[in-house]
């Protein structure tokens, strides 16, 4: 009796068959599949005849029904070392559990160049959608050509720089930065505080951008002076902070307060102070933004905006989710309230 010989006779035909028998990378296949302008005609040609002759069959059906079946989601973080992302990722991982899915997690540090090779990578495993809290500076026509238009997106927290397909269909879950920024910023205020300077973060963040420009609205709406040096830049986590703290007292008139881009940089700004001999709390007024864990656990405790990072975490699983039960539904952008959380670093200026 006759055999048949060709190559999926025995076993599925895998990417690494077909990468082999066209002389290509896996990454190179993975991306023709998802259809990504990022391959060129003659290799994507190549591909395609390497796909036929091995029998793999794809079309858009075909790669709807494997997302579908696929087993996996793929979360790609900024910055794991953040508390607040391990208690999303946590939040995340929970909400896919339930839902009979499991996390591929991957951490940029904050890199555009290893947030590219860590969506690569984890797209090789053919994940049924990407929740991506992108990386300061990450760019939109290079998340696209990426993940290409047939895997579900879901941004967190950030918006990607430069101009977005309207074939990328990509749902955003963010936080009411702007509206919580002017919180703290009012709060400081009603204490009395006048001088407050605005600390952490980068401008070309776009979280950064809107909480900074949270701080000169409720500013403005009072009256106050903003000095140029009140404006400190440091990467968002304690311990460049914490090395940044004297920035704010290189000129007069020095603050004697400060809304902080995020909770893990007003830990490593009331570090700073300490280390200056100035108490937060009595000497020098301090906000953050996150109410991770440890803000309450602090010395003093740190007020903060809210943002429950856990719960949110569970919100963009759900949301990629529903995208995945509804790949036709219009896309969704979703900001999500925070509610100021006063503590003890928060304080009215030491002469008052």
């Amino acid at each position: 009796m006759a055999t048949d010989s060709t190559p999926h006779a025995n076993r599925k035909v895998t990417l690494a068959d077909i990468a082999a028998g066209c002389d290509v990378s896996r990454a190179t296949v993975s991306l023709v599949l998802r259809g990504s302008p990022l391959v060129n005609k003659l290799t994507r040609a190549r591909v395609e005849e390497e796909l036929r002759r091995q029998g793999y069959v794809y079309n858009r059906a075909a790669a709807n029904l494997r997302r579908r079946t696929s087993s996996s989601i793929a979360l790609v973080l900024n910055d794991l070392a953040n508390p607040f992302f391990a208690e999303f990722a946590t939040g995340v991982d929970e909400a896919l559990g339930g839902g009979g899915y499991v996390t591929l997690l991957g951490s940029t540090g904050e890199s555009v160049t290893r947030e590219q090779a860590v969506l690569g990578s984890l797209l090789e495993h053919d994940p049924a959608g990407v929740i991506l809290s992108p990386a300061e500076g990450s760019d939109a026509g290079q998340v696209l050509r990426t993940i290409g238009v047939r895997t579900p997106l879901l941004l967190f927290n950030r918006e990607l720089a430069g101009k977005v397909s309207p074939d990328a269909p990509w749902d955003r879950l963010m936080l009411d930065n702007q509206r919580g920024a002017r919180l703290a910023t009012e709060h400081l205020i009603a204490l009395g505080q006048k001088r407050i300077a605005f600390f952490g973060g980068h401008a070309a963040s776009s979280s950064c951008q809107q909480r900074h420009a949270g701080y000169v609205e409720a500013m403005k709406a009072a009256g106050l002076r903003i000095e140029p040096h009140w404006r400190i830049e440091c990467a968002p986590n304690r311990v460049d902070a914490a090395a940044q703290c004297g920035a704010l007292f290189f000129e007069s008139p020095a603050p004697t307060a400060a809304v902080c881009y995020n909770d893990a940089v007003a830990l490593g700004l009331m570090l700073g102070l300490y280390q200056r001999g100035i108490q937060p709390g009595r000497d020098f007024a301090v906000t953050g933004f996150d109410d991770i864990a440890e803000a309450g656990l602090s010395a003093p405790p740190l007020t903060t905006l809210a943002s429950t990072p856990r719960a949110r975490g569970k919100q963009a699983a759900e949301l990629l989710l529903q995208r995945l039960r509804e790949p036709q539904a219009e896309p969704q952008r979703i900001v999500v309230p925070v509610q100021l959380v006063v503590r003890g670093s928060s304080c009215p200026p030491a002469t008052a």
